[in-house]
């Protein structure tokens, strides 16, 4: 062999051995940053499957201490994006419950439509008589009724008015206990949520008490 041809092999070896030694690192380098490119599409679309803070807040049940309110005073708290009412209705207000009854569409909470726990199928539709825990969004279109407390002769109340709720939107009234009146749009009562009492003076919204 001449050592033109020699020189030559050796020159294709070299060339040879630094094209695979290129291609190498390219392979190894692609892969690297395939690896890194595919966790970093893979962390975002797994947290997706991760509930966030907000969502986990929104069902969870909310704890109300209700030594602080006074009767006749009405709280409203959060739950699932819903205002609930927690109003400690005095002994005039509940004596009121009764006499109503003659004038209510679903007096005893028979309906189905929204249903009433079992806890609350009573008068005063809650479990401790001076404590009414309820959700407030009337349950025609959703508008949340106020406050018509005083009895009496009120505009948009009869003059019998003895004391409730009045849905300003359409009309319908709900006595203290929530149960709405005949012929108005309201089909229903309003509804009661999920609640027990851990203690005497703590409230649980959101959960019932397990046996």
């Amino acid at each position: 062999m001449s050592e033109a041809t020699a020189n030559s092999g050796q020159v294709a070896g070299a060339t040879n051995g630094t094209v695979d030694s290129s291609r190498r690192t390219w392979l190894i380098t692609s892969c690297a940053m395939g690896g890194v490119g595919a966790a970093a599409v893979a962390v975002p679309f797994v947290s997706s499957f991760q509930p966030s803070e907000r969502a986990k807040a929104a069902g969870a049940a909310v704890e109300v201490d209700i030594s602080t309110i006074a009767p006749g005073e009405k709280r409203i708290v959060e739950w699932r994006g819903k205002p609930v009412w927690i109003f400690r209705r005095t002994p005039e207000q509940l004596a009121t419950l009764e006499k109503d009854e003659a004038q209510l569409a679903d007096p005893n909470s028979n309906r189905t439509a929204i249903p009433t726990p079992a806890y609350a199928k009573n008068r005063h539709r809650s479990i401790k008589p001076e404590f009414f825990v309820a959700v407030g969004i009337c349950t025609h279109l959703g508008c949340s009724p106020g406050d018509k407390l005083t009895p009496g002769p009120q505009p948009s109340l009869p003059n019998d008015w003895k004391g409730g709720f009045l849905c300003a939107c359409h009309g319908s009234t709900f006595d203290v206990a929530g149960r709405v009146f005949q012929n108005k749009p309201a089909p229903d009562n309003l509804e009661i949520p999920p609640h027990y009492y851990a203690s005497d003076n703590l409230l649980v919204v959101g959960e019932e008490k397990s046996a």
